[in-house]
């Protein structure tokens, strides 16, 4: 049986780092603080956790190697700055006597950073000591302008022992992210320490110790078959360690299976104390022990005084005798054996006798594991999928992977994983690059083997070249390339790198490279070219974009007309468009204009052509061309200059009609309105013997007639017009000639048809508008024969009424009509209709005037209103037909309402089955005149279909989730998404108004579980119902994930029960009495109450009341007659259950309660 061994060595050596793997933000759990006066410190000689001690810790399938001593600062620094991002400078460690003061300096440069990054400071692993800042902790930053680095500081101030440990800085920006490990030292005395053998601080596994709970390897060591082996020197490790660099701590503690490095160095430091002298104990514990796995083991001590009692413990738990556990007395020396030592032993012991106790350490060992198979050289493909397999002496053991002597730590987006099948182990690498080409070796505890591996680019092929295109503007272009091997690349533009935007995609699919730009430009015309990743080989291809001229006229009027005051100078600028910039050229009747013309002349610009007139004349109106013609194409457009002046002077003006006090007068316009049309006449007048002219009209007279008033009847007048444009105002008019006013009445007005029949024909007019003060005796009307001037008066006598039926008209004769208004003065002058009248039924063609905004999809919404109002035109009466999608429509749901002159469609409330095309057909006799309608109901959308969750990393969620089954009739506009944490499941809008059918959600808090929804959104607003993922997103830590537990649901069904029964009561008669109660169960139950055991239903005189359990029962101004038994029962699914009490009314009359004690009332005296 193998005997435990010690060594002893003069000193203790600390272990060295290297640069710790950045994590992930987590969330920090709050912890001890140096900065706390009131935290307990460590015991004396232990280490807290995450001290400058690091130990060899293994962390999801990676290993990590604590700090370095003081003395290999150096080779810390330059580990950590191969990984920095951000730092610049990293907080170093340092050693403080207690009571001493020490800085940690970090600085972050921010040239590249829009806003200051967030930096914290930790202990150990999660402790932020942001909360701890005061009397011994100080955080500070500054900002350097000059060059743009951020300073943070850490003030440790009267050190305390228990401040020792492992620090660490963290700095997010974003989504870059940095961190730096650092150890603080606290020194209070110095002493000798016992030393023991390193390999005896070998193994650590226990429980409810001090260092317990850190990272074990023993159960990836298991079940190893020992082979016999030559045996071989003892390796003293402690040497092996002093004497090598602080980087190669971690590969020796490997090679000879020192699985608790960190445990082992913790252990030896606590060491260090100066053991002071047992009064107990006469010899005591070995520092440590070690011994083989299944040897046995043997603990001695010596007692001072043979009669004391001793207990043993492990990790603080007494130690009964067994067959395991062998105690022996031996005078005063007192031994303990451990038998078939096993992983579990490898723990803390320790002796009590009386009140003093001494404790050791019992490191438990395996054999080494070795390499059986070895790896063999491969060679391989770009693209490839490589796999280097070993074999190896023991099933499930761990192993270490190196490519060119660096370890490999396969990450979750790493092209590199291992597979353990047993004792195989395989490293597998996707999709393999000339980077992959390396010497890998792999290692276990007890051997090592190394193969080549030789990764070769594939030969490429161009199966599908780029072309040169042609493209106009505003049109899509397209490069296209196809080569062999699934490869990615960079495209250029005239040599300078192309990055993707909105408008520019960049799409590789497999083999198949494209390069699309939407809407092109004139910038996106040059030189193209794709260039594979990893080849020498481009794919040139030149574009060139081209746009047809565009004259662009929006700044004239409809007509394209132009107006100049003659003599005034034209310059006219027309923009026009086109690439390559086309060349302008104006002409007026095929003659071209020159550039360099003297008063008409033009000037052309890339963007622009001007047409200039110095001084325009009445000769320059006209058409004016204007050609466009470039590479792509040629342009036309005409414009009409036209030079104005103010017209000439109108004619002599007659006066045709004389009143009492007003008349009649017409003239005609000027020859020449002066090249602008005439806007309008001034009118003045003055009296025969006078030469003052009066203005009779203010506002423009827009007609050739006028009708002056307010003149003084028999005396003798004159009139003269003058005529405006735009220009300006003419010259006068030649005077009229004289006239003098009359008392006659005005023609009647508004002379119409009626009613035409075959015989008859029927006419309407208006009284004049100018009676006078002899009054209106009555009208005659009078009418011809078309070709004949023999008017026949049609009414024998004067008729009062303005309506006339003419009779005894021979069929398809026309007729002439006019009417006459007769006083006392005579008969006004007639008032004519305009156009002969055809004796016969008159047939009028229909026609449908439907309204400017029905000539348009009509849209509404469900459950509002539609009235359409269609007129249309035709005699006799037209004939309606509405059609809905070609079939008749249903008049139970649309309501058609038709008259002589409009037909209504109307809809109270409108279903999106009422959409469609509806057609109307209005038809007399033969002609048929047809119209359509689209109307289009909406609704909001349904939900979409389908929800789910694409994929998970980081803070972030990608969804996506297919559109909506049903739209509401119209286009989806966009889509509305929501998370909510699945604790509380609270709803919280993330995106709104998002377009697409994919999005990735961020920012979201790790540790947290979300599930998400997603509403469809369209013109009426989001839809009523949201689809929401079946699963959830768990944002999850790094490290060992949580399951949580899963509970069968609680049935919390149960049958109805009192919780508080009914109690017998007393009423005064006429006054409200009430029965209270409360009952539970599931389903609600139904409460029913019964007096005397008969139902209350329906009953004025009670009401009846359930609210949260509570039931009661309201018995309005009671009277002997209420008084009685009262039962409540519950019944649901489950069971019924009913309670019941007693109810006395008390009568109070003249002072006696009855039935009981009489009862006085206020004022009453008792006899």
């Amino acid at each position: 049986m193998p005997e435990p061994t010690k060594k002893e060595e003069n000193e203790v050596l600390a272990p060295a780092p290297a640069p710790p793997r950045e994590e992930p933000n987590k969330e920090k759990q709050a912890g001890t603080s140096p900065a706390k006066d009131e935290e307990e410190a460590s015991p004396p000689g232990a280490l807290p956790p995450g001290s400058g001690s690091r130990a060899l810790e293994r962390k999801d399938s990676e290993w990590s190697v604590g700090e370095s001593p003081s003395g290999e600062d150096q080779d810390k620094q330059t580990a950590n700055n191969q990984l920095s991002t951000l730092f610049v400078e990293k907080p170093q460690g340092g050693t403080v006597k207690v009571g001493g003061s020490i800085t940690f300096i970090a600085k972050v440069k921010a040239e590249d950073l829009l806003r200051k990054p967030t930096i914290k400071w930790f202990k150990g692993k999660w402790m932020d000591l942001a909360s701890k800042a005061g009397k011994h902790l100080q955080l500070k930053e500054t900002f350097e302008r000059h060059s743009r680095v951020y300073t943070f500081e850490m003030q440790i101030i009267q050190a305390k022992e228990n401040y020792a440990g492992n620090y660490r800085c963290e700095v997010t920006y974003k989504d870059k992210f940095d961190s730096c490990s650092f150890d603080l030292e606290v020194h209070e005395s110095t002493g000798t320490t016992p030393n023991i053998d390193i390999r005896s601080a070998f193994k650590r596994s226990g429980e409810g110790q001090e260092d317990a709970g850190e990272l074990d390897f023993s159960g990836l060591l298991k079940r190893r078959e020992v082979k016999q082996q030559e045996e071989e020197p003892e390796i003293d490790v402690w040497e092996l360690l002093k004497n090598a660099k602080p980087s190669e701590y971690e590969k020796i503690a490997f090679q000879y299976g020192i699985t608790d490095l960190r445990g082992m160095l913790k252990r030896l430091k606590r060491m260090r104390r100066v053991e002071k002298k047992s009064a107990a104990f006469a010899k005591i514990l070995d520092p440590a022990y070690q011994v083989d796995k299944g040897g046995r083991v043997r603990f001695a001590v010596e007692l001072a005084d043979p009669k004391l009692e001793v207990k043993w413990y492990k990790n603080g738990q007494e130690i009964r005798p067994s067959t395991k556990y062998i105690f022996e007395h031996k005078g005063c020396e007192r031994i303990m054996f451990i038998n078939n030592c096993v992983l579990t032993d490898d723990s803390e012991y320790y002796v009590t006798a009386g009140d003093e106790k001494c404790s050791t350490e019992l490191f438990v060992r395996e054999p080494p594991v070795i390499v059986t198979k070895q790896l063999e050289d491969t060679k391989a493909y770009c693209g490839d999928r490589v796999e280097l397999e070993c074999e190896v002496s023991e099933d499930d053991a761990h192993v270490k992977w190196f490519k060119n002597g660096e370890e490999i730590v396969p990450g979750p987006r790493s092209r590199h994983y291992i597979k353990v099948e047993g004792k195989k182990h395989i490293l597998v690498i996707e999709e393999a690059t000339k980077a992959d080409t390396a010497e890998y070796s792999v290692m276990t505890t007890g051997g090592q083997s190394s193969a080549k591996l030789t990764v070769d680019l594939k030969p490429l092929k161009i199966l599908t070249p780029l072309t040169d295109q042609t493209v106009n503007l505003g049109k899509e272009i397209c490069l296209k390339c196809e080569i062999s091997e699934n490869l990615s690349g960079k495209w250029t533009k005239n040599g300078l790198p192309i990055q993707e935007t909105d408008r520019l995609k960049i799409v590789h699919r497999g083999r198949i490279h494209k390069l699309v730009i939407a809407n092109a430009l004139v910038e996106d015309e040059g030189d193209y070219v794709f260039a594979p990743d990893a080849y020498s080989v481009t794919l040139p291809a030149k574009v060139h974009v081209i746009d047809p001229p565009k004259i662009i006229l929006d700044g004239l009027d409809a007509d394209n007309t132009v107006t100049v005051i003659a003599g005034n100078k034209l310059r006219l600028e027309i923009p026009i468009s086109g690439e390559p910039p086309p060349k302008a050229i104006w002409s007026r009747a095929d003659k071209a204009i020159m550039e360099g013309g003297s008063r008409i002349r033009t000037e052309n610009y890339p963007d622009s052509t001007t047409l200039v007139i110095d001084v325009a004349e009445k000769d320059d109106s006209g058409l004016y061309h204007i050609n466009l013609k470039n590479e792509a194409g040629e342009a036309h457009a005409a414009i009409t200059i036209k030079v104005v002046d103010v017209p000439d002077p109108p004619v002599a003006p007659n006066v045709t009609h004389v009143g009492d006090e007003w008349c009649i007068m017409n003239w005609d316009p000027p020859l020449y309105d002066g090249g602008s049309p005439i806007l309008g006449y001034f009118i003045e007048r003055k009296k025969k013997q006078s030469s003052r002219w009066m203005r009779l009209n203010f506002d423009l007279c827009k007609e050739t007639t006028f009708e002056p008033k307010n003149m003084i009847e028999g005396v003798a007048y004159e009139v003269r017009i003058f005529a405006v444009n735009a220009v300006g105002l003419s010259k006068p008019s030649m005077p009229s000639k004289p006239f003098v006013p009359l008392a006659v009445t005005s023609p009647p007005t508004l002379l119409t048809v009626d009613s035409v029949t075959d015989t008859t024909v029927t006419m309407k007019w208006r009284p004049p508008d100018q009676i006078g003060a002899a009054g209106l005796d009555g009208y005659v009307l009078e009418y011809c024969f078309e070709g004949t001037d023999n008017w026949i008066v049609a009414n024998t006598e004067l008729i009062e009424k303005t309506k006339f039926t003419i009779t005894g008209l021979p069929t398809d004769a026309r007729i002439f009509v006019r009417v006459k208004a007769v006083n006392a003065a005579g008969a006004s002058e007639p008032k004519y209709y305009s156009q002969p009248i055809l004796v016969k039924e008159i047939v009028e063609a229909p026609k449908i005037r439907i309204p400017r905004h029905l000539k348009q999809t009509y849209i509404r919404r469900v459950g509002e209103a539609i009235n359409l109002v269609i007129p249309f035109q035709g005699k006799p009466r037209p004939e309606v037909t509405w059609k809905k999608d070609g079939a008749p429509i249903d008049k139970n749901q649309i309501n058609i309402r038709n008259s002589e002159t409009d037909t209504i469609i109307f809809i109270r409330k409108a279903e999106r089955s009422h959409s469609g095309k509806y057609d109307l057909q209005v038809k007399v006799e033969k002609y048929v005149e047809t119209a359509s309608i689209d109307i289009q109901v909406v609704d909001r959308p349904g939900p979409p279909q389908v929800v789910k969750i694409d994929d998970v990393w980081g803070e972030n969620v990608a969804l996506s989730w297919t559109p909506p089954k049903d739209d509401g009739n119209t286009a989806i506009t966009g889509y509305t998404i929501q998370k909510a944490d699945k604790k509380s499941m609270e709803w919280f809008t993330v995106i709104e108004h998002y377009h697409r059918t994919s999005a990735t959600i961020t920012e979201l808090v790790i540790g947290n579980e979300y599930y998400f929804r997603v509403f469809a959104e369209n013109m009426c607003g989001l839809s009523e119902d949201a689809t929401m993922t079946k699963e959830s997103a768990l944002i999850a830590k790094d490290g060992k994930i949580y399951k949580n537990p899963v509970y069968e649901d609680f049935n919390f069904t149960e049958a109805p029960m009192f919780t508080q029964p009914l109690v017998n009561t007393y009423a005064i008669a006429g006054y409200n009495a009430t029965l209270n109660c409360s009952v539970r169960g599931n389903p609600k139950p139904k409460i029913t109450w019964l007096k005397n055991k008969v139902a209350i239903v329906d009953d004025p005189r009670y009401r009846m009341f359930s609210n949260q359990g509570v039931c009661t029962l309201e018995i309005r101004k009671p009277s002997p007659y209420d008084g009685g038994t009262y039962s409540c029962k519950a019944v649901n699914d489950l069971g019924a259950m009913e309670i019941e009490c007693k109810l006395e009314v008390k009568v109070i009359y003249q002072g006696v309660n009855s039935p009981g004690q009489p009862i006085f009332l206020a004022g009453q005296q008792q006899l």
